[in-house]
């Protein structure tokens, strides 16, 4: 499946499978009018694919998995489910989709776009527990957009 036309040098594709999954999810996300974050650590032990902050303050976490393989050797994923309003599988056009659990949302994607197949079941996070993400997200982005503005402060050890 293609969401959009691949040119044949595209400079900025990310180099790993799951990496390409996820920008177009994230392109998916950002057209909900979602906030978007790659790599993101909800609790020590556990780090997401995406999260994602939409315009209501709803959380959603989307795992891509590139491979049978990968998704055959993920065991976290069920403690990804305590910390989010609605949990994704992002995965390509060959994966086989029946391996996913039937309760939770699929996301079908490519590096240039994605949709939604299956909308995950909503389970709202407890006040406090999304309190506590949501200042940890913005935390997260303001560093990371921090650093892309002064880069030598990495360097120096600051962040």
């Amino acid at each position: 499946m293609r969401l959009m036309p691949s040119t044949a040098t595209d400079p900025i594709l990310p180099p790993m499978p799951g990496q390409r999954l996820a920008r177009g999810v994230a392109r998916l996300l950002v057209s909900l009018d979602h906030a978007v974050l790659t790599e993101f650590v909800p609790a020590r032990g556990l780090r997401v694919d995406l999260i994602s902050l939409g315009p209501k303050g709803e959380l959603w976490i989307v795992e891509c998995k590139s491979s049978r393989a990968d998704f055959a050797c993920d065991r976290k994923w069920q403690g990804y489910l305590d910390w989010c309003d609605r949990y994704f599988w992002a995965v390509d056009g060959d994966f086989p989709a029946g391996l996913l659990p039937d309760d939770t949302g699929l996301i079908l994607a490519d590096p240039y776009g994605a949709e939604i197949r299956r909308m995950a079941p909503e389970a709202r996070l407890a006040g406090a527990r999304r309190n506590r993400l949501m200042r940890d997200f913005a935390r997260a982005a303001a560093l990371r957009l921090q650093r892309l503005q002064d880069p030598e402060m990495l360097s120096a050890g600051v962040f």
